[in-house]
């Protein structure tokens, strides 16, 4: 497995080795001794989530300010660009984010720790995203960034016309003021 450094050191992609043949392909999606060394810490992934969007949908940005969850995301079907933006106000990186291009054929996965927003946009026709979590969802503690906030300037990709939102999405909040981690 390839463990990619951003320009946010909490943030990493893993890109694993693909074994192809005539039969199809294998490929190790997880591996924790690999991620632990890459992170540098244990994380007991207790949750997997799978969604399934349509091109155009954004989804985000999400995060949940009590039983914070990291989350390691990847695409099995589509295309997805996933962000990661660090909401830690003493964070050198506050506000920045990170954005990469997900999907079944490329096999990233994009690791996204707790103190970060977390949203992605379909560019596909449609796209499957399945990711694990460091805590269960808690909609009690839940909070969201609205996906278009100028504080953070996220350059989405296709978004020339409005992405289709959740309600949810849609009441977002701006950044500022936001509940945000120290």
């Amino acid at each position: 497995m390839n463990v990619i450094q951003t320009a946010i050191p909490e943030v990493l992609v893993f890109e694993p080795k693909v074994f192809c043949d005539d039969r199809g392909f294998f490929f190790e999606s997880f591996n924790q001794k690999v991620f632990e060394q890459a992170t540098g810490k244990h994380y007991d992934f207790v949750q997997d989530n799978h969604s399934k969007s349509s091109k155009g949908v954004l989804r985000g940005l999400h995060y949940q300010i009590k039983q914070t969850q990291g989350k390691l995301v990847r695409v099995i079907s589509g295309q997805i660009f996933d962000v990661a933006v660090d909401i830690r106000r003493s964070s050198p990186t506050f506000g920045k984010w990170i954005g990469e291009y997900l999907s079944a054929e490329n096999r990233k996965q994009l690791w996204i720790p707790a103190g970060f927003a977390h949203g992605f946009v379909v560019t596909s026709e449609s796209a499957e995203v399945l990711y694990k979590t460091t805590d269960l969802y808690a909609p009690e503690h839940e909070r969201c960034i609205i996906w278009h906030d100028a504080d953070i300037a996220i350059d989405w990709p296709n978004t020339e016309t409005l992405p289709i939102l959740s309600s949810k999405d849609q009441q977002g909040s701006l950044l500022l003021n936001s509940e945000l981690f120290e």
